[in-house]
């Protein structure tokens, strides 16, 4: 019997180098490149699937505009609107001056208290007298002494004047119409918001299936222009009909662009409103090639 350092748990483990014993090193043996050829398939189908996590995520985040609905992509319509109304830089001022006004209101209940207070005063020093005094002939004594002293007073006092008992009731009714006036304005606001995210959203899915209605006209178009070109070169057809295609061609590919563009200005007019990158990939080529 000796002893073998295991190298799967760092141990030593006895071993049986006789006649007998050599299946067990055999056995040993292939029990450690098992274990490793485990670890190793292990992490192997760990990173597999990891990337293929990865590209699976990366292919849900693609869209052809030209084949896909854009609104099965987008975030949904009220997450779009609170996010517009929470990024509002107007909507943000408005909360700002309604809380201005509050402010104001609280101030202007408790402003009596102005005339109202109470005062103190606390004095400390050193007092000094000096007299004379005589009687008859003789001559004057003088007398002096010092002492130190502290001195207290206190004093409240009420200073209402007639305007401010008389107005009070107007001042706050002033204030209370501008907080009023404050959350109508964010109201407002907000629903303005509400208006043009909707308009937007619709927009953009509309000019989405415009763009790809245009794109399967334009590869009709395209496919006919081809059909025609091999009439023309084989005098099937005359040179007019020809140039009327070529015409058809050439209008579709502006028409194309013109949706395309449309698009894409729709798509990040959005993105502006609403405050977020939707991170779509835009497969959109500038001439649309049917595959």
């Amino acid at each position: 019997m000796t002893h073998f350092i295991d190298k799967c748990n760092g141990k030593h483990c006895p071993v049986d180098f006789e006649p007998n014993g050599v299946n067990n090193v055999c056995l040993f043996i292939l029990n450690c490149m098992s274990m490793r050829v485990t670890i190793s398939l292990y992490l192997a189908l760990s990173f597999w699937f990891v990337i293929a996590g990865t590209l699976t995520a990366q292919e849900n985040t693609v869209f052809d505009p030209l084949t896909g609905d854009i609104s099965s992509k987008l975030p949904a319509l009220e997450v779009l609107i609170d996010s517009a109304i929470a990024t509002n830089p107007q909507i943000i001022f408005s909360d700002q001056q309604l809380m201005i006004t509050e402010l104001k209101l609280r101030s202007k209940r408790i402003e009596w208290t102005r005339n109202i207070g109470l005062q103190a005063n606390v004095g400390y020093g050193n007092l000094f007298n000096y007299a004379t005094s005589s009687t008859g002939s003789i001559d004057p004594i003088p007398v002096a002494s010092s002492s130190s002293q502290t001195q207290y007073t206190t004093a409240f006092y009420i200073n209402l004047p007639f305007s401010t008992i008389a107005d009070r009731r107007n001042q706050l009714r002033l204030a209370k119409s501008e907080v009023i006036q404050a959350e109508s304005m964010i109201l407002s606001g907000k629903n303005e918001i509400r208006q043009l995210v909707i308009t937007q959203y619709n927009n953009l899915i509309l000019k989405q299936r415009l763009l790809s209605i245009k794109a399967k006209n334009l590869e009709s178009i395209r496919m006919n222009m081809q059909m025609g070109e091999k009439e023309f070169l084989n005098g099937v057809i005359p040179l007019s009909e020809y140039t009327n295609l070529s015409s058809s061609v050439a209008d579709s590919e502006a028409g194309y662009e013109n949706a395309r563009m449309e698009f894409l200005t729709a798509y990040m007019m959005l993105e502006e409103i609403v405050g977020i990158r939707f991170n779509l990939i835009n497969i959109i080529s500038d001439t649309y090639e049917h595959n």
